[in-house]
């Protein structure tokens, strides 16, 4: 057996490993949120001459529809085993840029960082948005003062630590009560942090640091329910499972208008700037060693699915722009086209589509 198999054997049974002791750690008092799927034991070596195994981690907040995705091919196709991991956008890049997973998922673009560590390990990637999302800002159920907050009252509250501290729910606005706030939010490796700081407050990473982080959604969820003060953020997803428990508040990024976000008003534009494209980053060699990587991926983007993704609640990809990504990725086009930059505030159609391609469709 060569190196480079053992080499995989090993790294499948320590990810196995992490993610049993996760679900150990986790398990106990969850509410509704999706349950993690692993495999039923270490990978045997044996077993390589009738399986084939596709890595996959990263992103907690597109675990949902790579989860339910791996579940539905793997019916199809019982000699290839999907494992999903889940930590964060973040944790999921570096193990991806030295070579342990086939894909990433993301939930917001690869940093300059991150594509300079891939490079230096000679990872080529394939950059694919499988969704939209937004992210959802939601309080204790039982808070019954705030059912919309201001863009410039959300940077107030999350300003970065060298600020005045809003700790105090009538800090925000003067009819609010005189109870103290509880900030709960996912870890600061995590690209719904990054893009939530980045949004808000115009900086990746630059918020207060004084909150309850957990790369653990349902460990976030649970201290909202639990905290009368609460307010908090994550994925959509997330909120629309345990909507019987938490609170929504809409948004109103200046305009006047309070917004929440749904799959309406992700798709229309009018929940801005919080929804924002989901991601997957797939290893080139992976793609062309090993042809039940690129049937994983290629089921994923398939037109068909596209019921997954909106059951799971998020927004699929559709149109032109989809069927430019599938050619996109049919010539295995690598590197991302946001550089290292942000997402927030880009539209995707800018970033895929030529000029002329944008006049034709009438500039939508």
């Amino acid at each position: 057996m060569n190196l480079g198999i053992k080499l995989r054997y090993k790294y499948l049974h320590y990810f196995t490993l992490a993610i049993l002791l996760l679900i150990t750690a986790c398990g106990g008092g969850e509410k509704k949120t999706e349950p993690l799927e692993t495999p039923s034991a270490a990978v045997n070596p044996e077993e390589e001459q009738t399986k084939s195994y596709v890595l996959v981690d990263g992103s907690s907040t597109i675990f949902p529809i790579s989860n339910t995705m791996a579940q539905n091919f793997m019916q199809d196709n019982p000699n290839i085993q999907i494992i999903v991991g889940i930590s964060s956008s973040g944790s999921g890049l570096k193990k991806f840029c030295i070579g342990d997973t086939d894909i990433s998922n993301a939930s917001r673009p690869i940093k300059k960082s991150e594509i300079d560590l891939c490079r230096a390990n000679g990872i080529e990637f394939v950059e694919i948005p499988i969704a939209f999302d937004a992210i959802s800002i939601i309080a204790n159920q039982y808070n019954d003062w705030s059912d919309c907050l201001t863009l410039e009252e959300l940077k107030k509250i999350w300003q970065s630590d060298d600020a005045e501290k809003v700790t105090n729910w009538k800090q925000i606005r003067e009819e609010f009560p005189e109870e103290p706030l509880g900030l709960y939010a996912p870890d600061t490796d995590s690209g719904t942090y990054d893009y939530f700081s980045d949004a808000v407050i115009g900086a990746a990473g630059r918020s207060r640091k004084d909150f309850q982080a957990s790369e653990n959604d349902n460990i976030i969820i649970q201290g909202i329910e639990s905290d009368w003060g609460s307010l908090g953020f994550l994925g959509l997803a997330y909120y629309e499972n345990n909507k019987d428990v938490l609170k929504l508040i809409a948004i109103d990024n200046g305009n006047g208008q309070c917004v929440e976000p749904s799959q309406e008003t992700i798709a229309n534009g009018t929940y801005t700037p919080l929804s924002r494209p989901l991601l997957l980053y797939i290893n080139k060699n992976s793609l062309e060693k090993m042809p039940f990587v690129k049937a994983f991926v290629d089921f994923q983007i398939d037109v068909t699915n596209k019921e997954v993704i909106s059951e799971v609640g998020y927004v699929p990809i559709s149109g032109i722009l989809q069927v430019k990504l599938k050619d996109r990725f049919k010539k295995l086009t690598t590197g991302s086209v946001f550089e290292g930059e942000s997402a927030v505030g880009v539209r995707l159609m800018d970033k895929y589509l030529s000029e002329k391609e944008r006049k034709k469709m009438g500039g939508s």
